[in-house]
């Protein structure tokens, strides 16, 4: 698992992703303001940096030049804002930012960057001037489409195997059908999510909370599908 910065003055966006991202089984390293995001890429090389626009000291796209003008940018860099234009997409990618999100942030779409991120190499190519990126503005595209050359991120299709045959016993009273056909419909999407809790919550609609208290409840052995201790 990758090793992720994630700077943002607020505090509630900090844990979210925090603990989103260590679900995921990732290294956090969480900064505030620029000074300390300075100092966490001083100490340490992350795989990924998640950095916000509009913070107390320092910019992120005036951080993220610095990082570009000192050969300190060696990892890719996905910027975050609430207040995101197309100009302010088009300038963070020519100075090396791969992927602009727009806050709110949803699940999917972060997952979607990271992965798409730490496959990629960190730096990337200024757009050229007839590119989709300097004509956004004229083209109508949103701001994540336009740090994706006109196109939304592609969502990488999941390819199952063959599933085993699932048989239940019908002859017995109902609360214990019902309990084995529970099991084994989170046993199922724990494993086609690699064990991730948070994925397996998004998927079946439940809080995350009450879906542990359902999995020790009916007895699912959550150590099989765990990933190296990134649950």
């Amino acid at each position: 698992m990758a090793t992720i910065l994630v700077v943002d003055d607020e505090l509630g966006i900090r844990a979210l992703l925090s603990e989103i991202l260590a679900d995921e089984g990732h290294t956090i390293e969480l900064a505030e303001n620029a000074a300390q995001a300075r100092a966490c890429r001083e100490r340490m090389r992350p795989d990924l940096v998640l950095l916000d626009i509009w913070m107390p000291d320092v910019d992120g796209i005036t951080l993220l030049k610095e990082w570009g003008a000192t050969s300190m940018l060696t990892m890719p860099v996905i910027m975050m804002s609430g207040h995101g234009t197309i100009d302010t997409a088009v300038e963070a990618t020519k100075f090396g930012a791969m992927a602009f999100l727009e806050k709110p942030i949803t699940l999917q779409k972060l997952l979607r960057a990271v992965e798409q991120g730490l496959a990629k190499p960190a730096s990337r190519a200024a757009a050229q001037p007839n590119s989709p990126l300097h004509n956004a503005g004229e083209n109508g595209l949103t701001v994540e489409a336009a740090m994706t050359g006109g196109a939304m991120l592609p969502t990488t299709p999941l390819m199952l195997g063959p599933q085993a045959e699932q048989s239940f016993d019908l002859d017995r009273p109902l609360r214990e059908a019902r309990d084995a056909f529970e099991k084994s419909y989170f046993e199922f999407h724990l494993a086609q999510e690699n064990g991730s809790m948070t994925r397996v919550a998004e998927k079946t609609g439940l809080e995350r909370t009450h879906l542990y208290r359902k999995l020790k409840q009916l007895g699912v052995d959550l150590s099989r599908n765990k990933r190296g201790g990134g649950m």
